[in-house]
């Protein structure tokens, strides 16, 4: 079975600083404002949302920049 969902990568357009939070907006097919603002939002309440944000960072791998075509 496959999923007709985009692969989680952080993408190479539409980062503000990692793009974690683009990476993951365009996963769940939500805009990437929205879920800057949510992560945002997030860091008001007590938890380990940087922490989180930075192991993501390290594990979500770059989108590849050349993309090979077959014709």
């Amino acid at each position: 079975m496959t999923s007709n969902r985009p692969r989680l990568v952080r993408p190479r357009d539409n980062r503000w600083i990692a793009g974690v939070c683009s990476g993951l907006a365009r996963r769940f097919g939500m805009p990437p404002g929205l879920m800057r603002l949510i992560f945002v939002l997030s860091c008001l309440l007590p938890g380990p949302q940087i922490l989180i944000y930075l192991a993501l960072w390290i594990m979500i791998p770059n989108e590849d920049r050349h993309v090979v075509t077959v014709h």
